[in-house]
């Protein structure tokens, strides 16, 4: 079953941890020093937030799907509808590993589709390996190009983000 997704940026981690536990009247199911996520299924979301520096508000939109063909078929319903599709292959990314597809509608909101594969102990692979602004696993789709096969990072080289 597939489950939308909303991922906010917070400028107060512990502030909208209460917040949104009260919201949804239930505790984060992940809860890292910069990161929490909610798996509600009333309504059906996966609803993330994150205070990684950068500007609150939403960072993206998508949808997470049970299995590699609901990524397959979203896919192709993404590249129906015209915009970039940027893959990734076994990324680490909020704490999780995951297949993904990223695009922009018309707005340039940033879409993310994905299959979680296992969980990760770094919000992203690049984490310890290099600086980054904390925006690698919400990347620019305009800026970056597919990663090559076999990359772990959830961000381009191009990006500059490593």
């Amino acid at each position: 079953m597939n489950r939308f997704h909303v991922h906010l940026n917070v400028a107060d981690l512990d502030a909208s941890i209460r917040f949104y536990s009260e919201l949804f009247a239930a505790q984060p199911a992940v809860l890292k020093p910069d990161y929490a996520k909610w798996m509600l299924d009333d309504p059906r979301v996966n609803f993330a937030i994150s205070a990684t520096g950068r500007a609150p508000g939403i960072d993206h939109l998508g949808f997470q799907v049970a299995d590699a063909e609901g990524l397959a078929a979203l896919g192709r319903r993404l590249d129906a509808a015209g915009g970039t599709v940027v893959p990734e292959e076994a990324t680490v990314c909020c704490y999780a590993q995951s297949d993904k597809l990223w695009t922009e509608d018309p707005q340039g909101t940033r879409w993310e589709t994905f299959h979680t594969t296992g969980e990760a102990t770094t919000y992203h692979a690049g984490e310890a390996a290099c600086a980054t602004d904390g925006a690698s696993c919400s990347p620019d789709v305009a800026a970056i190009k597919p990663r090559p096969a076999g990359t772990t990072s959830c961000c381009s080289p191009q990006s500059g983000c490593c």
